[in-house]
């Protein structure tokens, strides 16, 4: 084996090589519901509004709640945004079954009109009604609640 006492670093045509470190999030919100417009222009507010370099939010969304309960993995997701008005499976249905997966992820409910929290919670004891975003909502607001259930 030769050694060589050269040093690469002196070589003024010497370009090393730099690998970009992949994107590292801070937290990661699951948006579901039944509207396409609404994911995405939640995802864009939520991506757009994400200034803090350390606090870098990770948005997936999905207009298929069968479909997002279907690809839900425990561990991933720190918070849901759930609509609770959607065909086939409302948000409620799709939260119990998404916390048999994972307990430990937080929901916040969305939805345009008003909810009955005392029936609700008759029909869904296992369900907490904590977090309850009424749409439409202010750009300010959503972040606003978002970064209060992340923090």
């Amino acid at each position: 084996m030769i050694y060589s006492m050269y040093s690469y670093a002196e070589d003024p045509l010497y370009q090393p090589v730099v690998v970009k470190d992949k994107q590292r999030f801070w937290k990661r919100i699951l948006i579901v519901d039944d509207e396409a417009d609404v994911t995405t222009t939640f995802k864009a507010i939520i991506e757009e509004s994400n200034n803090d370099v350390n606090k870098k939010i990770e948005v997936h969304t999905s207009s298929n709640p069968a479909l997002a309960l279907s690809e839900f993995k425990p561990n991933f997701y720190d918070l849901l945004l759930v609509d609770i008005n959607m065909p086939n499976m409302n948000g409620f249905e799709l939260c119990e079954k998404m916390l048999a997966i994972d307990i430990n992820v937080k929901v916040c409910f969305m939805s345009s009109v008003e909810v009955n929290r005392e029936a609700l919670r008759e029909i869904y004891p296992a369900i907490s009604l904590g977090c309850f975003i009424r749409k439409p909502v202010t750009i300010d607001y959503l972040i606003t609640r978002i970064m209060s259930e992340l923090d």
